[in-house]
């Protein structure tokens, strides 16, 4: 497999520093059983194994592992049991690749909730790969969006089909929501806490982050859930890749879906690349690529 693009996202990250330490009894422990960095790929195949019959010589594919593919690379070899599809025609490899981890992770936001159409969602930290995938998964399922992000990339969000956009930067910018006024809110960044959101949450909402929050309380509480009053917890334990491949796939080749990309970075850059990724300036995905390295803006 040749390697036209790849990310460098917040589980590329985690899995490199070995945090939080649950992570690395699922990796591999005392280290990781796969050595190179990179959870996600677009390329394109330049060589098959005897007996595989999924994929062919040339044809584009893009798959995704959140415990690690070895993908920060030029070539790779790929398992046939890894979860990968085609990448649709039309499709760029830059999109492609980042369109897999933030979606993955936002769809399994969504299905832990009995979302319906028309019902309201707030995502804080709209900006990240998983919040920017959360918008526009969520308005394609016919949510109404109300979206949290700096005011600078506000316009970016409405484009991905928010409804209506607030500034974390601005002091009480919760005081500008009604209370009890949304049936969710996804907190894609983990910065905040269930008991934040309750004045704007009504009683029979659900609180859903991606991140484990203070002492690991996000799971005591989705575990709880049942002998609690008020807005649920729900823990999105991410599964079943293959599901989310096909629904961005389909997305992508639909022309619904478009995902935000910040800064695009040469395979010989990648330390550069993860010390951005990991200093919280990046808006939705940075990207690696063996072929070289745009100046992009955020």
């Amino acid at each position: 497999m040749k390697v036209h693009a790849a990310t460098v996202s917040r589980t590329d990250t985690a899995l490199l520093a070995g945090r939080p330490y649950v992570l690395r009894f699922m990796a591999g422990w005392p280290r990781p059983r796969i050595a190179a960095t990179g959870t996600d790929f677009a390329g394109e195949v330049v060589a098959v194994g005897s007996g595989a019959a999924r994929f062919a010589v040339g044809d584009r594919i893009m798959g995704f592992n959140d415990l690690g593919l070895g993908s920060h690379a030029e070539f790779m070899i790929l398992g046939a049991r890894q979860s990968t599809v085609r990448i649709p025609a039309q499709v760029s490899f830059d999109s492609a690749a980042a369109s897999m981890e933030g979606a993955h992770y936002a769809r399994n936001m969504i299905t832990k909730v009995p979302l319906q159409a028309g019902e309201s969602v707030l995502v804080y930290g709209a900006t990240g790969a998983i919040g920017s995938a959360a918008v526009a998964l969520l308005h394609d399922a016919g949510a109404v969006v109300t979206a949290v992000c700096q005011a600078r990339h506000h316009a970016a969000v409405l484009a991905l089909g928010a409804d209506r956009v607030l500034d974390y930067e601005t002091p009480a910018w919760l005081d500008e929501l009604e209370d009890d006024s949304f049936r969710y809110v996804f907190d894609a960044v983990g910065k905040l806490t269930r008991a934040a959101f309750l004045r704007v949450l009504r009683t029979d909402g659900f609180y859903v982050s991606s991140e484990l929050g203070p002492w690991s309380q996000n799971l005591i509480f989705a575990a709880a859930a049942p002998v609690m009053r008020g807005p649920k917890v729900r823990f999105p334990v991410p599964t079943d890749v293959r599901a989310s491949l096909e629904l961005v796939g389909r997305l992508l080749a639909e022309g619904r879906f478009s995902p935000l990309i910040d800064r695009t970075y040469d395979l010989a850059d990648v330390r550069e690349a993860f010390e951005y990724a990991d200093s919280g300036l990046k808006v939705g995905n940075v990207l690696l690529r063996p072929g070289g390295r745009d100046s992009a803006t955020r």
